[in-house]
């Protein structure tokens, strides 16, 4: 069988992350290099050989973001850690149930990386902020019995 090859291009600093759905259906950040193109004809370099160019300062990210950071991140935390904090929020908040939500914002507290409010409606205010979705299951009463569990 022949399967078309694929290019995974990764920025400075990132984690590569691949998923594969089916065969042949490649999504995330992948692309499919057609054949007879200039890519496919470069040999395949090995990780150790690849150097970046310039490295990532956290002045830098915090001149690309556009949104303002999750307001209940530890203040000890540094500016890296914090985005990195905010960024694993947005992610579950986006693709989870409000209980597991609320399991993960809770062992994040454990582990003295955010400062949750009493309030819940604090906290569900924030994270429709940031992308919870506000639909059947998500709701302010919802959140408040499982956030208080």
């Amino acid at each position: 069988m022949n399967e078309p090859k694929i290019n995974i291009n990764v920025m400075p600093g990132a984690q590569m992350n691949g998923y594969v759905k089916e065969q042949n259906n490649y999504f995330g950040n992948v692309q499919k290099i057609e054949s007879g193109s200039e890519a496919e004809t470069n040999p395949i370099v090995d990780a150790e050989e690849v150097k970046t160019t310039e490295s990532v300062q956290p002045a830098t990210i915090k001149q690309e973001r556009n949104e303002e950071l999750f307001h209940f991140v530890h203040p000890e935390l540094d500016e890296t850690e914090a985005w990195r904090i905010h960024d694993a929020v947005k992610r579950v908040v986006a693709n989870y149930r409000v209980s597991d939500i609320c399991a993960y914002l809770k062992e994040l507290k454990q582990k003295g990386k955010l400062l949750l409010p009493s309030n819940p409606s604090q906290m569900y205010a924030e994270l429709k902020r940031l992308g919870m979705p506000t639909g059947e299951g998500f709701s302010d009463k919802n959140f408040s019995n499982s956030y208080t569990k």
